[in-house]
Parts: structure tokens; C-alpha cells; sequence
């Protein structure tokens, strides 16, 4: 936060002080100070000054040699408008930050940890100072992509590809995080034989935790999930597609969150002995009897402090059992859930909300 700062100020500090004849001076200064900012990792191909905003063009952080991606960000702009009313004041404030043409790689560890940005995050700020607060109306994000790469469910990492993001975070306090910052994001969740969409909305105080998020899936590919329902000796998935509605709450660092999950024209393979923890047989009579398409209702709960608690473990006990109840399975010998089915979100969620 330290470091968002830094460069946020230093972009208004030009729009500020510098008069027209001393801009070329003024933005020279400051693509130095945003790269020595973002880290030596960092590219920025040009800083454009205008009378109320500044423009940061072709910004790109390198990614590291063991990350699977060439790059961990790259923007095509990012436009910073102050608001200028308020630069002599002691909070600096700040319209709308827009971010266009972008993309950032996300890398889950063998271990379970989320990575992101590490060059930039994973770094101690220089400066012990504490820096002018800064608050931001807008921050909005224009047709991007995310690729999210999981190294926990397989040795090469498995990659999910969000494609057409866009997002918009209002009312972001910097660097305390007090007060509810409402978020909405859509995108397209690309799959090997369909496109699925993918639009989350709701509130979140960084600070407290606290949250209210719903966050809904519709028509995702099967195949493109299959490492997170199937384990290597079950059933491979041929075709199939998922919708999932989800409200999760996180109230005191307790965390309610009721869904249903949908799986429909679900085709599978005539190998392996089962799928999702059920034996395949089960799975296709349900499917024959239910029209196409299972239903199951879950609800997760849990205490996020709790180290006992673990989300991903959560969500496989409460999909297992749901699911075999929906099948009619006596779930008193069902022996394994589907907690690999939920670790790449329930992860990301998790180190979210932690």
C-alpha cells in the first residue's frame, strides 16, 4: 500500500508543481520514481501529463524465472484524475484511476499459497514514513485478462483463463482500508468446447474483513474444471457445463455462505470408477432421471480465524454430502468428498479473506 502511494502521489505531485515549461523535467522525474516504485522488474513506455490527469502507457512487471507466465502484469494505459480542488489539503483525493487493456497472472503454490505481483507485494516498502492518506472514488478496469495458474492439483499448474474483465472498485481508502469498498467485476471464463460468464458484486471492508459478496457462473465448460472434480483414477469428464450462485457473507470473521451449484448435460467417459467422490453409475442414473441436470444445495460456514477451519475442506464435506443426497446415496459410506473441486476458488477466496 505503501508503494501505491508512493506512485499515486508522485503522479499529482506533477500535476501540482509543475508549470507547462518544466513538464518535460516534472515527467522525466516521475517515470523514475513509478519504476523505482513498481520494482527493477518494471517497464513503463511513457508518462503523458495532461491539465487534470496523467497517463501511464505500456506499464509491464516482468515475472520471475520459476513463474509460469512471461509477465505477473502488463497494461496497455492507466489514467490517474485527481482531484485537483484538493491537493493542498492533508488528504489527498483522487476521481478515478482507470486501468485499460490489462492483465495480471495469479499463481496458486503447491502448498496452497496465493501468489500475486511478488515482486511488487512481496516486498517490504523502503520507507518507514507513513504516507499522506489517500482516497480513491474509482478505480475501474476495462476489458482485461486474469490467468490463474494451480500448482496444488497438479505438477504443471493447471491454468484458468478470465478473458473481457471488467471491474470497478468504489470508495478505496489508502493505506488504512477503513470503510466498505462495493466491487463489481464480469468477465468470460474461457473453456476447451464453451465460454462460460462470470459476474461478482457486492461490498468488502479490507480492513475488518467483513463482507457481503454474491458472485454468480453460468454455462462454465466441464473439461476446463475437470482437475478440481475428478481425482486421476475416476471418470474423465467428455462434456458438461456448470452454473453456481453464491452469497457469502462475512460478518465478526464469520464467514455464511448458501449456494446452489448446477451441473447439466454432463457426458462422461467410459473409464475411471467414479466421479466427484460418487460411483459413475450413480451419477448417470441421476442425470436420467433428472432430466440432464443434477442440483445441490450447500451452505458453508465457518470461523475465518479459526485455524482449524479451512474453507477448501469445508466446501468438499458440504458439496459431497449434498450431492450424494441428491443422488439418493447413503452418505453414511460415502468415503471422500470433492474438496479438489472448490481449491482453486475456495483458495483464492480464502487468502482473500484472510
Amino acid at each position: 500500500m505503501k508503494r501505491l502511494a508512493l506512485i499515486l502521489l508522485a503522479a499529482i505531485a506533477v500535476l501540482a508543481a509543475a508549470g507547462w515549461l518544466a513538464i518535460p523535467f516534472a515527467v522525466k522525474a516521475l517515470k523514475g520514481q513509478v519504476v523505482h516504485a513498481l520494482g527493477a522488474e518494471s517497464e513503463v513506455g511513457e508518462i503523458v501529463v495532461g491539465w487534470s490527469t496523467v497517463e501511464l502507457r505500456r506499464i509491464r512487471i516482468r515475472a520471475p524465472k520459476d513463474w509460469p507466465a512471461e509477465d505477473t502484469l502488463r497494461a496497455g494505459r492507466i489514467v490517474i484524475e485527481p482531484d485537483l480542488r484538493g491537493l493542498l489539503s492533508a488528504r489527498v483525493r483522487i476521481k478515478r484511476i482507470t486501468v485499460e487493456d490489462g492483465y495480471l497472472s495469479i499463481r496458486r503454490t503447491r502448498d496452497g499459497h496465493l501468489l500475486v505481483l511478488p515482486s511488487l507485494l512481496g516486498k517490504p516498502a523502503e520507507s518507514n514514513t507513513r504516507p499522506r492518506p489517500i482516497s480513491i472514488g474509482t478505480v475501474e478496469l476495462k476489458p482485461s485478462v486474469i490467468e490463474f495458474y494451480d500448482a496444488s492439483i497438479r505438477k504443471t499448474p493447471h491454468k484458468l483463463r478470465l478473458e473481457r474483465i471488467n471491474a470497478t472498485l468504489d470508495g478505496l481508502e489508502l493505506p488504512s482500508l477503513k470503510g466498505r469498498t462495493r466491487l463489481k467485476l464480469e468477465g468470460v471464463v474461457k473453456g476447451v468446447q464453451q465460454d462460460g460468464s462470470l459476474l461478482t458484486e457486492g461490498w468488502i471492508e479490507l480492513a475488518s474483513k467483513d463482507s457481503e459478496i454474491d458472485t454468480r457462473l453460468r454455462g462454465v465448460d466441464l473439461i476446463a474444471l475437470q482437475p478440481y472434480l475428478i481425482k486421476a483414477a475416476e471418470t474423465g469428464v467428455k462434456r458438461g457445463e456448470l452454473d453456481l450462485d453464491l452469497k457469502s457473507a462475512v460478518h465478526g470473521n464469520r464467514l455464511r455462505a448458501p449456494g446452489e451449484l448446477k451441473l447439466s448435460h454432463l457426458e462422461l467417459s467410459s473409464a475411471g470408477g467414479g466421479f466427484m467422490g460418487i460411483p459413475r453409475q450413480a451419477v448417470l442414473s441421476a442425470l436420467k432421471n433428472h432430466q440432464d441436470q443434477i442440483t445441490i444445495q450447500f451452505t458453508l460456514e465457518g470461523d475465518i480465524n479459526d485455524p482449524r477451519f479451512s474453507l477448501n475442506e469445508s466446501i468438499g464435506k458440504r458439496l459431497g454430502t449434498s450431492l450424494a443426497q441428491s443422488l439418493g446415496i447413503d452418505i453414511e459410506g460415502l468415503s471422500r468428498g470433492i474438496g479438489n473441486a472448490a481449491q482453486g476458488i475456495g483458495g483464492a477466496i480464502k487468502k482473500l479473506l484472510k
